[in-house]
């Protein structure tokens, strides 16, 4: 188990310059607040820190916005995508009043989840993880005026595509047509 000052102690070793508070808001999406190491301190890890709750789709209204983030030791590790060097770390989302986990962050559900698989005793570990959708095009064409409304979208993959000759040869993954 990680703590505080573990964390503390690595910012200063690795000479960390912010820390990017993370969660997930109910849609998926990674949402984040960016700090500088200099307002980072062991109040952190054991009173969190306030956000506007609102701004998060489906979360709060605007006059009762207040929410607590709160900082998860464990789940630290260095971002190696950020520019200057960043400790990203996981964070619940708690009822400013009570210090309650959200019933309505992902986090908490997960959480939840697991202890009730243990409960069922039917496992003592959950693994959760992420199925993303989407798709890479090679062309994509669109319009929207007076006389014409569509959309064209290509790439090399797509079943049309099966005889078409390309320079390096067609080497997509094809996957057939439902039926």
């Amino acid at each position: 188990m990680t703590t505080a000052a573990e964390i503390l102690k690595k910012i200063k070793d690795e000479d960390i310059k912010y820390v990017d508070l993370r969660f997930t808001d109910p849609r998926g999406k990674l949402q984040h607040v960016t700090m500088d190491v200099t307002v980072v301190d062991e109040d952190l890890f054991e009173e969190g820190t306030m956000f506007d709750g609102s701004s998060i789709g489906g979360w709060k209204a605007i006059n009762e916005s207040d929410m607590v983030l709160m900082p998860d030791p464990n789940s630290a590790y260095i971002d190696p995508f950020f520019g200057a060097p960043t400790l990203a770390i996981n964070c619940d989302i708690l009822e400013p009043l009570t210090y309650q986990p959200y019933n309505r962050d992902p986090r908490t559900t997960a959480k939840k989840a697991e202890a009730y698989v243990k409960e069922l005793g039917i496992g003592d570990t959950v693994v959760f993880g992420p199925e993303p959708e989407f798709f890479i095009f090679d062309d994509v064409r669109y319009s929207n005026t007076t006389y014409k409304v569509g959309f064209s979208v290509d790439h090399s993959e797509l079943p049309i595509n099966n005889d078409t000759e390309y320079e390096s040869g067609n080497t997509g993954h094809h996957i057939g047509l439902k039926k």
